[in-house]
């Protein structure tokens, strides 16, 4: 187990970090309003009576503490990360329990996280080779206090095994319950790159669309992505294609 006090934390200031997410969630009208977060008990309540799917749309708004729930334009892909878990949904740092949201420093950083997942559930629900779901680019803005996993010590090497997250879910809860606001740590798909887990939707600020983005799976991976803003597909380089491990038109 790792031992979270022994973990250093670093200030993080990201301008533009990059999550990618299915476009098929669509925005929820309640976290995009202007009213104030500590309002939005009584609206669900008011509202409910005339929309009774309202609740499945905004999710479980009791996972987020009111003092930290963001609101306005764009708050959607802040808070949507948090209200919307389910066991059936772990990652990272945690098993379900509790929201992350994950954002990368660049966008390759996040197109290969991404990738890589996708291409999971693609072989394992065996689905045939084509163009795929539709995804959006997400800019946004990071700003806070984070456990830091980068470090050359190696303290936190078992939390960045790529396809065992045991003891990065354990992190993730102890950190959590100690009152951390996230992690930073090195891209388990992209090398150089950087990632970061936060525990609460106010350690992001300023949510931006991109692009809009499909993947396509040739049955074995996904080999390409297509930025349909300007219509131009790009070829995936993965590190064992070829050195380097930037996307590559």
């Amino acid at each position: 187990m790792i031992d979270p006090a022994g973990l250093p934390v670093a200030e993080i200031d990201w301008r533009g970090a990059v999550r990618i997410i299915r476009s098929i969630f669509p925005p929820i009208d309640l976290f995009e309003d202007i009213a104030d977060p500590a309002d939005w008990p009584l609206l669900l309540a008011a509202e409910q009576k005339t929309n009774p799917r309202l609740m499945e749309a905004v999710g479980n708004l009791d996972l987020v503490p009111p003092a930290r729930r963001v609101a306005g334009p764009g708050a959607s892909w802040l808070m949507a990360p948090f209200t919307h878990v389910s066991p059936d949904r772990p990652s990272r740092f945690s098993t379900g329990r509790f929201g992350v949201l994950y954002a990368g420093n660049t966008f390759p950083v996040a197109l290969f996280e991404t990738v890589y997942h996708h291409a999971r559930f693609m072989a394992a629900t065996r689905q045939p080779p084509g163009w795929t779901s539709q995804f959006r680019e997400i800019l946004i803005d990071v700003t806070a206090t984070l456990h830091d996993l980068r470090g050359p010590e190696r303290k936190a090497e078992a939390a960045l095994i790529p396809d065992d997250y045991a003891e990065s879910q354990a992190l993730g809860l102890a950190l959590r319950a100690a009152g951390s606001d996230g992690v930073v740590y090195p891209s388990v798909r992209c090398p150089a790159g950087q990632c970061v887990g936060l525990f609460y939707p106010d350690g992001a600020a300023h949510p931006v669309q991109g692009r809009h983005l499909d993947y396509h799976w040739d049955g074995e991976r996904v080999d390409l992505y297509r930025d349909l803003s300007a219509n131009v597909v790009y070829r995936i380089v993965q590190e064992d294609d070829e050195p380097g491990s930037n996307p590559a038109r």
